[in-house]
């Protein structure tokens, strides 16, 4: 299957802790990029992630965004540092004999930092349910890359019907164009009055005629198209390779444009020019 560079994802974990909010989001590059946003407890996965991404991804700039929301209730009871708590208020005793006994509000001690600690969700649970989250966000991006490549696929496969159709008519028009470029040249040399023996006006439609011929362009044609189409129906990541067969596609456009002396012609590989240019935006776009 063909998939496409372009693609989004967001799922939700909602667990006895809080909330965690994956989102997933990539554009066409070249290679496969990876940018994260993690809150700073949860750093520690960000090379488990990245692995996974180049397990499952082959090209595109990927961002990977992680908003985590802990439930306020969920934190554990309180404790008390009892140790702590008596020498502060030894040492505010002291300062209450020292300032002519200004009482200390016991408050105050509760405040002092490490005085009272509140017990901490299990942080493996926690990494344990997000990476879960994370690959199920994984997944539906994996399928809206694929669902968005099947949909490019079938508009390639359309512009590689129409090259057929276009090198079809081309094939018809030929015969029609070497008759008229023969008469065309009778004609001239009548005017000019010019009598030329039959075998020479042969050999000079002879020479036209292989300079005219089409059929080696016509040729590789069909068989760009064939070979664009067993690369879609391969799938996987084949962004490369049909970017090397637009070029293929392109040199036989420009080179039937360059043989081109009859209007037909001409509108034909304008024509060629176009559907490659538009399948050429598409494949921008594979992976």
């Amino acid at each position: 299957m063909i998939h496409s560079m372009t693609a989004f994802s967001r799922v939700e974990v909602k667990e006895p802790w809080g909330n965690a909010i994956w989102e997933i989001r990539s554009v066409n590059q070249r290679f496969l990029e990876n940018y994260f946003r993690l809150p700073e407890q949860f750093r520690s996965i960000e090379p488990v992630l990245r692995e996974r991404f180049r397990k499952a991804l082959a090209r595109g700039k990927v961002e990977c965004n992680l908003r985590f929301n802990p439930n306020p209730s969920a934190k554990g009871k309180l404790s008390l540092n009892q140790e702590l708590a008596t020498q502060l208020l030894e040492h505010a005793s002291w300062i209450n004999e020292q300032t002519l006994n200004s009482q200390v509000n016991p408050v105050e001690i509760m405040r002092w930092p490490g005085v009272m600690e509140t017990e901490e969700a299990d942080l493996d649970i926690i990494q344990t349910d997000i990476l879960k989250g994370f690959d199920q966000a994984l997944k539906d991006f994996i399928a809206a890359r694929a669902s968005e490549g099947e949909n490019m696929k079938q508009l390639i496969e359309q512009r590689l019907d129409g090259i057929s159709a276009e090198a079809e008519k081309v094939k018809a028009f030929m015969p029609e164009v070497i008759q008229w470029q023969r008469n065309r040249i009778i004609d001239k040399f009548t005017e000019a009055k010019i009598e030329l023996e039959s075998t020479r006006v042969e050999q000079e439609l002879v020479l036209l005629a292989q300079k005219m011929d089409v059929d080696e362009e016509i040729d590789r044609l069909y068989s760009h198209v064939k070979e664009t189409k067993n690369i879609l129906k391969k799938g996987g990541a084949q962004g490369r390779r049909l970017d090397f067969m637009m070029q293929e596609f392109n040199r036989e456009a420009n080179t039937l444009g360059s043989k081109s002396i009859n209007a037909d012609i001409t509108n034909s590989a304008v024509e060629l020019k176009v559907l490659i240019e538009q399948m050429r935006e598409q494949i921008q776009n594979i992976e």
